[in-house]
C-alpha cells in the first residue's frame, strides 16, 4: 500500500469526487434553488422509468451542509487508502456500485412512503469505509467527542446496526436509511467476489506444476531432437507471485508491459497443460 507523506494528500478520485460533490452543492444554493433541479435529478424509486438517469445523479445531490459535510468527511478520511489499495479504476467501479446499491434498497421506502425522494452519497460513502474495514479492521480512530479511540471495524458495524434498526423502527424518517444499508450490502458483496476472484487467479498462476512423465524411449528421442527443450520450459512462479500482490495494491493498471506480457504467458501455459 502507498503512504501519504501528509494528512491532507489525496488520490485522484477521491479529489475528484470531493471537488463533484462540493460544485453541486454549491449550484444547488445559487443557481439551481428552485425545486425543479432536486426533483429532476434526485432518486424517486416511483418514478424511475420517467426518471432513469436519477440512480447515478442521487449521490451527487445533498439536503444541507452538515449533510454534505458529513459525507465528505468519510470520503476524506477513509477514501485515499481505500484507493490506492484498490487501484483508481476499481475504486471507482466500487463507489459507483455501492451508490446504486443504495438506490436498489430505496425501493423498499416505497412500502411505507411512495413518494419518497432520495439524495446523497451516504450509501457509496458508507461502502468506503466498509471497505477499510476490511482492509484494515484494527486501525484506530478518534472520534469526536469520545476521550479514546475506536477501532474502525467497530464504527462501521455501529453505524451498520443503527441503520438497521432506524430502518426498522422509524421508516418514516427523513433519512434514507435502506438507502445506506444498500451501500453497505452491495459494497459487501462486490468485495467478497474481487477477493474470491483474486484468490483464485492466485491459485491458478501459482500451482505447482505435475512434472509430466516421458516413456525412457521418447526421453531418448526428444534428447535426441532437442536436447535443452527440457530445461528451457520453465514457470518463474516468483515473479507471478509479485506481480500478483502488485495488482491487490495498486489495481492491473499499474502493471508494466513486461508484466503484463508475463501473466498472459503463464496463464497460456497453464491452459496447455
Amino acid at each position: 500500500m502507498r503512504q501519504h507523506h501528509s494528512p491532507f494528500a489525496l488520490t485522484p478520485w477521491v479529489r475528484a469526487l470531493l471537488f463533484a460533490n462540493a460544485a453541486v452543492y454549491f449550484l444547488q444554493i445559487t443557481v439551481f434553488t428552485g425545486p425543479w433541479f432536486v426533483d429532476t435529478f434526485a432518486f424517486a424509486p416511483g418514478h424511475i422509468l420517467e426518471r432513469w438517469w436519477t440512480p447515478l445523479t442521487y449521490m451527487f445531490l445533498h439536503g444541507g451542509f452538515l449533510h454534505l459535510a458529513f459525507n465528505m468527511l468519510m470520503l476524506f478520511v477513509f477514501g485515499p487508502q481505500v484507493e490506492d489499495r484498490m487501484g483508481g479504476r476499481k475504486f471507482a467501479a466500487y463507489y459507483l456500485v455501492c451508490g446504486l446499491g443504495g438506490a436498489v434498497l430505496s425501493f423498499g421506502l416505497m412500502l411505507t412512503s411512495p413518494a419518497v425522494t432520495v439524495i446523497g452519497a451516504s450509501g457509496a460513502v458508507l461502502g468506503v469505509a466498509l471497505a477499510y474495514a476490511m482492509y484494515w479492521p484494527n486501525q484506530e480512530i478518534f472520534i469526536f467527542p469520545l476521550p479514546m479511540p475506536v477501532k474502525v471495524k467497530w464504527l462501521v458495524a455501529f453505524l451498520a446496526v443503527l441503520d438497521l434498526v432506524s430502518a426498522a423502527f422509524s421508516p418514516g424518517s427523513n433519512v434514507a436509511h435502506l438507502a445506506h444499508l444498500g451501500g453497505l450490502l452491495f459494497g459487501f458483496v462486490f468485495l467478497r467476489i474481487e477477493g474470491s476472484v483474486r484468490q483464485r487467479a492466485h491459485e491458478v498462476f501459482t500451482r505447482p506444476r505435475v512434472p509430466h512423465v516421458v516413456p525412457p524411449r521418447t526421453r531418448k528421442v526428444r534428447e535426441r531432437v532437442a536436447p535443452t527443450e527440457a530445461h528451457e520450459d520453465h514457470t518463474p512462479y516468483d515473479e507471478v507471485d509479485r506481480v500478483l500482490d502488485k495488482i491487490s495494491e495498486s489495481g492491473l493498471g499499474s502493471l508494466t508491459p513486461e508484466e503484463q506480457r508475463l501473466l498472459d504467458e503463464v496463464s497460456r501455459r497453464l491452459r496447455s497443460n
